[in-house]
């Protein structure tokens, strides 16, 4: 099997911050990691790749750094990596990142399988993976939970819905975005750091994908940040800390007084 997993390298969720500019997130500086949900496609396609053989490629967009999240995934078991990297590629929306990657794949036609994460955790949308599909023109489905079986030209696949789940049988080369109850990430093994560590890792531009311009960045982007604002907590409280026991006395009968006057008792 040839399987393609896109990833991307995400700010740790503590260290999110915004341009109230531009209304895109500020990576410089921000200390990072693999999102947390693409561990769960790179664990599957590992797991694929021991059981039926074959080859995985990792593919990422961002800045120079995020090739440290591709040498990470070959670390658990992938074979190579490419990186996208360029100023134009700045500033993509969903569709702009879509269309990125899936240029990049098309120049490893043919394959069998993309598998991406449900989602990632700084843009929250779910967007890129069914993207991709969209631009490669394959068959895709998503909140897979299960690779039951792989046929020559198909696999049967369990997804996750609101009543359950569903068995469906997909044809194959297809893209599936995966939760985390598909698997357990495996951590990346000695041997795994030091072949990733001496791995190439290839960087492309616009130009080695054969992207259009504009179809790339902010100006290929059309998703608008209008306006940014933070949740004011208007929540206040009152911490009672008694010394002796008239003043607990006095603690408990307000505490009582409160929830009667709230009606909660």
């Amino acid at each position: 099997m040839k399987i393609i997993v896109p990833i991307k390298q995400v700010p740790e969720t503590s260290n999110v911050s915004m341009d109230p500019e531009t209304g895109t997130m500020i990576r410089d500086g921000v200390e990072s990691i693999i999102n947390p949900l693409d561990l769960y496609a790179i664990e599957e396609a590992v797991n694929l790749k021991e059981e039926h053989g074959g080859e995985i490629l990792v593919i990422s967009m961002g800045p120079a750094k995020a090739e440290m999240a591709i040498r990470e995934a070959i670390s658990m078991g992938c074979d190579d990596g490419i990186l996208l990297s360029n100023k134009e590629f700045a500033g993509s929306d969903t569709l702009a990142t879509s269309y990125a990657l899936s240029q990049a794949i098309k120049k490893f036609n043919p394959y069998d399988l993309i598998i991406c994460g449900e989602r990632a955790t700084d843009g929250d949308t779910g967007q890129v993976g069914p993207g991709i599909a969209a631009w490669l023109d394959i068959p895709f489905t998503t909140y897979v939970s299960n690779i039951k079986e792989v046929n020559e030209n198909s696999m049967i696949v369990q997804r996750m819905v609101e009543t359950g789940y569903e068995i469906l049988e997909i044809e194959t080369p297809c893209l599936l975005t995966v939760i985390k109850e598909i698997n357990y990430p495996r951590l990346p093994s000695m041997r795994g750091k030091l072949l990733a560590k001496k791995k190439e890792i290839k960087t492309w531009g616009p130009d080695d994908i054969g992207a259009k311009k504009d179809y790339l960045g902010l100006e290929g982007s059309p998703t608008r940040v209008v306006k940014i604002s933070k949740p004011k907590v208007s929540r206040g409280g009152e911490i009672l800390m008694p010394k002796n026991e008239s003043e607990l006395d006095k603690a408990v009968d307000g505490l009582i007084e409160y929830l009667q006057k709230k009606e909660i008792i």
